[in-house]
């Protein structure tokens, strides 16, 4: 047998209470293509979905697509096709209704008790005419806070919509780290997730990132990471880091990274919300070349480990 016979079978949680993120990746997938059938054979309406995770905590997973940090929130995002039957809103509202049903359905097997289903934020710096909208859900178990799930107007893979995804969340961490305007000091929780967005974009978009600004970011990137998984634990630690990212000019060269590529097809990253509709989830091929293939090694790797893993504790 291999992981992929098994990748929605096995314990998401580990012996000691930790994620496989491989495993819930692989989920998510799996509670896409669930609702995409559901919806078929209960409502007759053909929608195709790609789904996995969103967030990026897979990028610094240990060998096996384990955490190496507490996981308090759950991410997804889903793509989803225009021009479809989900253009009424009567059967968008159904496909929230069953994909959270089917959420809980899947999640509660494993420990979580997800309650309070809502749905329809619109995201921020998203498109203006198809924005991405969310749906989130409480865990009453505890075992984490939420669960929120992003919907994006456009099919196609997984990989391609992590990368386009990357042009929004630039502009989310910009809001702070612009130089134009000075620091601003938030609190200690919002400092750590503007440094774990930070991290996640680096990490994402490593293979696009210039040789000149890997020099410069390594230094303070990969000692940022370390101190980020070990946890930061005091305001004053986490300031120190926010000031750093600040000062280094670390998001600038998030931007250098896609601003080219994009430009060569009319598109300015800086001005996201006005693309297109055709152009939600789309990605240079320069980018995809240099993307994609990060990603696919990574999660294979996760495969690879975990089906010897499974061999091994199956061997005769």
């Amino acid at each position: 047998m291999t992981v992929e016979s098994i990748k929605v079978n096995r314990k998401i949680l580990d012996r000691e209470g930790r994620l496989n993120l491989y495993y819930l990746h692989k989920l998510y997938g799996h509670i896409a293509q669930t609702v995409s059938r559901r919806l078929f054979e209960e409502h007759f309406i053909d929608i195709p979905m790609t789904a996995g995770m969103w967030g990026g905590s897979y990028m610094v997973a240990n060998d096996e697509g384990i955490a190496r940090s507490n996981v308090t929130r759950l991410y997804s995002i889903v793509n989803v096709p225009q021009n479809s039957r989900l253009d009424d809103p009567k059967n968008f509202e159904l496909l929230m209704i069953t994909y959270h049903q089917v959420l809980k359905e899947t999640l509660d097997a494993y420990g979580f008790n997800f309650v309070d289903p809502q749905w329809g934020e619109k995201i921020p710096y998203t498109n203006n005419l198809k924005p991405t909208t969310s749906l989130q859900m409480w865990d009453q178990s505890k075992r984490v806070h939420y669960l929120r799930v992003f919907f994006v107007w456009n099919i196609t893979s997984w990989e391609e919509s992590i990368i386009y995804d990357a042009v929004r969340k630039i502009k989310v961490v910009k809001e702070v780290l612009d130089l134009n305007r000075p620091p601003m000091i938030k609190d200690m929780a919002e400092t750590k997730f503007l440094l774990q967005d930070t991290l996640i974009l680096y990490y994402t978009l490593y293979g696009a990132l210039t040789e000149d600004f890997k020099e410069h970011a390594d230094a303070i990137m990969q000692p940022l990471l370390k101190e980020f998984l070990g946890g930061i634990r005091s305001a004053e630690v986490a300031e120190e880091w926010f000031l750093k990212i600040y000062s280094n000019a670390i998001v600038y060269g998030f931007e250098e990274a896609l601003e080219g590529a994009y430009q060569k097809y009319g598109l300015e990253i800086k001005k996201v919300e006005e693309w297109p509709v055709d152009k939600i989830n789309w990605v240079p091929p320069e980018l995809k070349e240099k993307l994609v293939p990060q990603f696919q090694k990574l999660f294979l790797k996760f495969q690879t480990n975990l089906e010897k893993k499974y061999l091994d504790e199956n061997a005769d």
